[in-house]
């Protein structure tokens, strides 16, 4: 099987490092973005100690992270992917990109209208690529650990695209996670409700 590109955007993020951790033992070639590049180095140098074999590459430039990759994740605080998607949008044509970040605060509640999610906001803002939604239903320790009391985390999946469904879902069981088909887009705005952040 061909090895895939995958782009984490906010690899310098705690949820992005952990993905990219997760991430660096499957068959991937993994582009890390972060704006903080003395951190960016910090994580893959953490990455390469664990894993030797694993092909990483530090990239500065979001744009060209993103032109290079089959697939982008977007690790970035919610509040940053509408930021991100401008820069984005003409080379994620086509492209799966996945969505983490939950818009939901215990002290402010959602910072996306009620009737949308996160996700559905940034397939509008991709209106050419395949927004998928997971990983964002496990908080960061869990996510380190993929499992918990001896059973694989669950990670729920929302997607319109069904072949992009099926991608991500390879994806969550490589990285070390119990994928759930959670239905369409849609159901995103579910999965962020269930997952208050503080």
């Amino acid at each position: 099987m061909a090895k895939k590109t995958i782009a984490i955007i906010g690899a310098t993020e705690t949820i992005g490092a952990i993905i990219a951790k997760n991430l660096s033992r499957g068959n991937y070639r993994l582009l890390l973005f972060g704006h903080d590049q003395a951190q960016l180095q910090g994580v893959a140098e953490g990455i390469k100690e664990v894993n030797p074999a694993a092909d990483i590459d530090c990239i500065s430039c979001l744009v060209d992270a993103s032109w290079e990759a089959d697939i982008i994740i977007s690790a970035v605080p919610a509040g940053a992917e509408e930021q991100v998607a401008k820069k984005i949008r003409e080379v994620a044509t086509q492209k799966i990109v996945i969505s983490i970040p939950n818009p939901v605060t215990i002290s402010s509640g959602s910072s996306v209208s009620r009737g949308t999610s996160a996700a559905e906001e940034l397939q509008k803002l991709l209106p050419n690529s395949k927004v998928v939604k997971t990983f964002n239903t496990a908080d960061a320790v869990d996510l380190a650990r993929a499992i918990a009391d001896g059973k694989q985390i669950d990670s729920f999946i929302a997607g319109n695209d069904e072949e992009a469904v099926l991608t991500v879902r390879e994806i969550v069981s490589n990285a070390g996670f119990h994928p759930i088909m959670a239905g369409e887009l849609a159901t995103s705005r579910a999965l962020e409700n269930a997952r208050l952040v503080k």
